[in-house]
């Protein structure tokens, strides 16, 4: 899978589906395109850099983000929405988020430059496909609560 491919399907349909290395089928969908009637409400932000957070969650107190920097095993965080934030898998006023930073996903999101939003899908059809594991389907990935104010829970471990 070229990544100069998928970033232009991405931003000619909005959406692409990519089968990852452990045979996951998995959907990024650009915030704007995401549809509340046929898309999951378990949609988890993707990020390639800290400063991205400020697209869908309030300021972060700098334990928070200390916290996000230097994680060392992929983590899925959840915390209150940025109150301008209007469309995308809100829960509750919750959002679900990730900062990805293995190499080639780390790269992929880059090369968008904007915030994704990631589903898992059922279906056996798909876009692309890589031999890359995508960091997020690990056994070791761990879920956390963050509030803007550094309040911390970890929800899994």
């Amino acid at each position: 899978m070229e990544i100069k491919e998928a970033v232009s399907a991405l931003k000619e349909n909005g959406r692409i589906k990519i089968k990852d290395g452990k045979g996951t089928i998995m959907e990024l969908i650009e915030i704007s395109k995401w549809d509340a009637a046929i898309d999951d409400w378990e949609g988890i932000f993707l990020f390639f850099d800290l400063f991205q957070i400020r697209s869908v969650a309030e300021p972060f107190s700098d334990v928070s983000l200390d916290i996000i920097e230097f994680a060392s095993k992929p983590t899925i965080y959840h915390t209150p929405i940025n109150r301008v934030l209007k469309t995308g898998p809100i829960n509750e006023g919750m959002v679900k988020f990730a900062v990805i930073r293995k190499d080639f996903w780390n790269r992929l999101l880059f090369a968008y430059s904007q915030p994704l939003i990631l589903q898992y899908v059922k279906s056996e059809n798909f876009d692309f496909e890589t031999r890359e594991y995508f960091p997020l389907l690990s056994a070791g990935t761990k879920e956390i609560f963050l509030s803007p104010d550094g309040d911390i829970r970890i929800l899994k471990a």
